[in-house]
């Protein structure tokens, strides 16, 4: 059986008609958080910190960096502020990032090995560490994160921008940057 088959049936088999009550867009708790992609954080760290379906928006990427302050990233922000009633934002980071150990030459010989042609990569991404947001430490990496969502002039200065590490093997979470 293909995987989406597989899913569409689990799905199937979910589906309760009436059983989820409708939550409203704004988010219960006030708050967003940015954070990483990585698969040991889903279902791991929205229970390390006391929150449930409904009570917080939450976006993701690679790494949980912001490579264009423009970009994603920020448009969601902006949105989760000014149309949704966030009040605070947590960036959090967490150890053992991917990120944080990228290998530019093995990414480009995989990226080849899957049929993409390495002269379109280096023509439309010169410097593919910095588009990836490739980092070496993940604290350092949130602060800079914070600093950037901070001091971006759409986001107003009275909401406090929290930066934290996860860690995905016991749940722990330290701060980095009190926003307050």
């Amino acid at each position: 059986m293909k995987l989406l088959d597989a899913i569409v049936r689990t799905n199937q088999k979910f589906v309760r008609p009436g059983a989820f009550p409708p939550l409203p867009k704004n988010p219960q708790k006030q708050f967003a958080i940015f954070t990483c992609m990585d698969t040991r954080l889903v279902d791991f760290l929205e229970p390390a910190m006391g929150i449930k379906r409904g009570d917080a928006k939450v976006i993701k990427n690679a790494g949980n960096t912001i490579v264009d302050p423009s970009g994603g990233v920020m448009r969601s922000l902006v949105a989760a502020v000014f149309l949704l009633g966030v009040e605070e934002i947590f960036v959090i980071g967490h150890k053992d990032c991917g990120m944080s150990s990228v290998d530019v030459g093995g990414l480009k010989e995989k990226m080849v090995a899957r049929g993409i042609d390495l002269e379109a990569v280096d023509a439309k991404i010169p410097d593919l560490a910095h588009w990836l947001g490739a980092f070496s430490c993940p604290e350092e990496n949130v602060e800079r994160v914070v600093e950037v969502i901070r001091t971006s002039p759409l986001i107003p200065k009275d909401v406090p921008v929290h930066g934290l590490i996860f860690c995905p093997n016991d749940g722990q979470l330290e701060v980095v940057v009190r926003g307050y």
